[in-house]
């Protein structure tokens, strides 16, 4: 488990999963071996999956799998929580490791892949300050930090509203220029005017 499990920071929520199931997903991860199993997708719906597993991922209490998806040829990252438990089954067919997503970063990967996927709003920010800087105040959940160069940075984040980006953005406390999205820029701009006109 140790040896296949990326821990990701978070709040110590979420559904619990069978250890036994994570026993087992653990050790195709360390052999290199096929697995078929039932998943429950993100609208309830049943399917099959047959998979390479890569990495065990924990996040709080939430339990991730990045594995290819045979059937789909692409990276995925599967629930842990919506795998049938008795339905995991080591193929015993051994897999050549492919070239992982992110040049390798799978903690990048899997952070923003999976915080993207609950957010309304999707931002792409430019700050003005050291990556590392950024990266102490922003948690792995809330967003990904790219070094542009030693002074600069993009930060791709998101929110359920416009309102919590402005002021998550409004407290990194250095200069920020917004691409995206469009309804950001405008909401910004309506802020600024507001705050411009209560110290004026």
């Amino acid at each position: 488990m140790q040896a296949s499990t990326l821990p990701l920071p978070g709040d110590g929520s979420g559904p619990r999963v069978d250890p036994a199931v994570l026993g087992v997903l653990a050790a195709a991860c360390r052999d290199r071996e096929r697995l078929r199993l039932a998943y429950r997708d993100h609208h309830g719906s049943p399917g099959r999956r047959t998979v390479e597993p890569y990495r065990l991922v924990s996040w709080g209490r939430r339990w991730y799998l990045v594995a290819w998806d045979l059937d789909r040829e692409g990276w995925r990252i599967l629930r842990i929580d919506r795998v049938e438990p008795t339905t995991v089954t080591p193929t015993g067919q051994r897999f050549t490791p492919r070239e992982l997503p992110e040049g390798g970063d799978l903690a990048a990967y899997v952070s923003r892949r999976v915080s993207a996927a609950a957010w309304r709003y999707h931002a792409r920010v430019r700050v003005h300050a050291p990556a590392e800087a950024i990266r102490r105040q922003i948690p792995a959940a809330v967003g990904v930090v790219e070094a542009v160069d030693d002074e600069t940075c993009l930060l791709h984040t998101g929110a359920d509203t416009l309102e919590t980006l402005a002021v998550y953005l409004g407290m990194l406390g250095a200069d920020f220029k917004v691409g995206e999205p469009p309804e950001l820029v405008a909401r910004l701009r309506d802020l600024a005017d507001r705050y411009r006109r209560a110290t004026t």
